[in-house]
């Protein structure tokens, strides 16, 4: 039977960041498909309990930068844990990667790597056109740009991606990222491990 990951993010994420490749090279594995859906938590939190960051208590949000800088030695990402532009709204970059999917389904695996990159690690502002434009000729060479930018604005395209987050809040995803195989939530890249061994039964 053919294994499928759904795979709730926001391009903004850093944990989403810190968790990508592993997922990636997890999935390629045990041959799993990769369904890749980007969803918006500004809707999610007020419905699951949840914050943005900017509202958290600050002993969370410390600990947070403490975690952050503890995940990223451990995997040995040199990331930086406060960049220039974050906060920053993920929505354009979330539709660039439903609209490049259209083109190409393995595209979108790919820009939402390359888009966690541009942010937690290149100082890239991912809610500019021009950057992810940028990117995405670098990262994805070969797609009908023109058409890409195009879609990215479409009414269709944002009403996908309204689609997929409601769909999160009806699966009971509450935190990014969240991986959910066989029913089964998987909360956080600290999570892959057991991602991974439910894969293997």
């Amino acid at each position: 039977m053919p294994k499928l990951i759904d795979y709730y993010f926001t391009p903004i994420s850093p944990w989403a960041f810190l968790g990508h490749d592993r997922l990636v090279a997890i999935a390629k594995r045990h041959e799993a498909t990769l369904a890749v859906k980007p969803v918006n938590f500004g809707r999610i939190f007020p419905v699951s309990g949840g914050l943005p960051l900017s509202k958290r208590a600050p002993q969370r949000q410390r600990y947070r930068l403490i975690e952050l800088r503890r995940w990223s030695a451990y995997l040995g990402i040199a990331m930086n844990i406060e960049p220039r532009h974050f906060p920053v709204r993920g929505d354009l970059a979330a539709c660039w990667i439903l609209a490049a999917m259209e083109q190409r389904e393995d595209a979108g695996a790919t820009l939402t790597g390359a888009f966690g990159r541009a942010l937690w690690c290149e100082e890239q502002n991912i809610a500019d056109a021009a950057t992810l434009r940028d990117i995405t000729q670098r990262s994805v060479p070969g797609l009908d740009f023109a058409l890409l930018e195009e879609r990215a604005g479409a009414p269709d395209i944002g009403m996908r991606y309204d689609t997929l987050t409601q769909e999160a809040i009806d699966r009971d995803v509450f935190g990014a990222p969240t991986y959910i195989y066989a029913g089964d939530p998987f909360w956080g890249q600290d999570r892959l491990d057991f991602l991974e061994r439910s894969l293997s039964k």
